[in-house]
């Protein structure tokens, strides 16, 4: 073979012969297309997304300084945390349940699921709401420092009445593969948050701006979502779904039990991995908080490409435990953790290099203590983003419990290390014990989706030979 003249010789053949084995697994691989397919949908919004949201931290990190930068990762971080302490996780009831009831093409079980998920989280808003209005006199004076500031933990909570069944509304348009919808709200969501941000920065009192700025966000999605999915659910359950019979969902212990775990893993994640920055600003001030919530916030950008993985795979790896296709499932993970590892390590590569100029130059001087949390909060948060299929994938398998399990055992050890250590060591000391919690809870979980992969088709092989 010859390019350019020159003969391109045997690495050359062992290249081309490479390339023209992948297209033709590519060609073969409908599933890999389908979840691809999907993704191209949310990805280019999260290409976008990803502009918009280093344009927003650029913005809101330059306007507030470090100190108040920090107080708004107080804010926002309280009101999440509030949000999912009661949070059912509802979406993964809808995807599992209501996405195995359409691929029996069972309409009406699916469409009891999806009301019982939306009366669920309509009720648990409200009373997550009626959560922050207590608590957040409490939360301005320990973890903002300041206690006139509780009437800013009040607004910005608004977030979580607005969002009134935003995780039961994604999971439908996941399902039905309603991607593209998602997409432009996403997109919509931070444009929005993106111009009123760019406003603070040149206002002279920006702190008010830049909360209603994610406010302002967060509510068009919440309602967005409502929208949509309420269209999306009569064209597929029919337009009388609303009146279907709750005797129609799955086993009562069976579908609460799941709903259990779930939300039990989500309380446990709050304290293990979602309120980070409410214990440096407790224990240490907010000036450390906003070093460490930048930190978060820049490894959170490696994360959004394969985000939209995360979204669509799931239905695709419960979809095909449900046909009890292993092969196809085995492979779609393979080749799921190839992509996801190849855009780890490129931006892993990326901000070794480059992280502290970029930090310096775009965020400023002040902020560059950031890039060491940062840079060890990679390996963990990369380990999780390379194998980000892991806790979806015993869901899909009927096995809720054993990630459950894990989160609370590895991370009732990772909240007693932060107490003990975070005050003495600083925040590098609390990357270092998020990253060995993120390690050693994967692939606890990854262990456990395996062998139970192989038991499975251990007693399908065994079926098959004894009929």
């Amino acid at each position: 073979m010859v390019f350019g003249g020159t003969p391109l010789g045997k690495s050359g053949d062992h290249i081309v012969n490479l390339l023209s084995k992948a297209r033709s697994a590519w060609e073969k691989d409908h599933l890999l297309r389908q979840v691809v397919k999907n993704s191209s949908y949310l990805f280019s919004s999260s290409t976008l997304g990803i502009g918009l949201n280093i344009l927003t931290s650029i913005f809101s990190s330059r306007a507030l300084g470090v100190a108040s930068f920090g107080v708004l990762g107080a804010i926002t971080t309280f009101a999440a945390v509030a949000d999912k302490l009661l949070s059912f996780r509802i979406g993964e009831l809808v995807v599992k349940y209501s996405g195995a009831a359409l691929t029996k093409g069972d309409k009406n079980a699916a469409a009891a699921v999806f009301k019982v998920s939306a009366l669920t989280e309509i009720t648990v808003s409200f009373l997550s709401y009626l959560l922050i209005v207590l608590f957040s006199p409490f939360a301005a004076t320990y973890f903002a420092k300041d206690a006139s500031l509780s009437p800013w933990f009040m607004l910005y909570g608004l977030i979580v009445p607005a969002g009134l069944t935003y995780e039961t509304s994604s999971a439908l348009l996941q399902i039905t593969g309603k991607y593209r919808f998602q997409a432009i709200i996403n997109f919509i969501q931070n444009l929005i948050t993106t111009i009123i941000v760019a406003i603070a920065f040149f206002s002279p009192n920006p702190f008010p701006v830049v909360v209603i700025g994610y406010l302002a966000g967060k509510t068009f999605s919440g309602f967005s979502y409502l929208i949509f999915s309420l269209v999306q659910a009569n064209k597929t359950f029919g337009e009388d779904w609303w009146k279907v019979s709750l005797n129609l969902l799955p086993p009562r212990k069976e579908f609460w039990g799941f709903a259990f775990s779930s939300n039990f893993s989500g309380t446990v994640n709050l304290f293990v991995r979602d309120s980070d920055i409410l214990w440096v600003n407790y224990f240490l001030s907010p000036l450390q908080g906003g070093y460490y919530k930048l930190a978060v916030s820049l490894i959170g950008f490696m994360l959004i490409p394969i985000d939209p993985f995360i979204k669509t795979s799931f239905p695709e790896i419960t979809r095909t435990v449900t046909e009890r296709s292993w092969a196809k499932l085995r492979k779609l993970l393979q080749r799921l953790t190839l992509i996801s590892g190849g855009a780890t390590i490129l931006f892993g590569v990326l901000f070794a290099v480059i992280g502290k100029y970029l930090i310096a130059l775009v965020y400023g001087e002040a902020f560059v203590p950031a890039w060491a949390p940062a840079m060890i909060l990679f390996f963990g948060y990369g380990f999780a983003n390379i194998f980000f299929w892991n806790r979806p994938l015993l869901l899909a398998l009927g096995k809720p419990y054993y990630p459950m399990m894990v989160t609370l055992l590895s991370g009732s050890g990772k909240i007693l290390l932060s107490f003990l250590l975070i005050s003495q060591f600083g925040i590098n000391a609390q990357a270092i014990i998020m990253t060995s919690y993120f390690i050693l809870s994967i692939s606890l979980i990854l262990q456990k989706g395996y062998r139970t992969i192989k038991n499975y088709e251990k007693l399908d092989q065994a079926d098959k030979i004894t009929l």
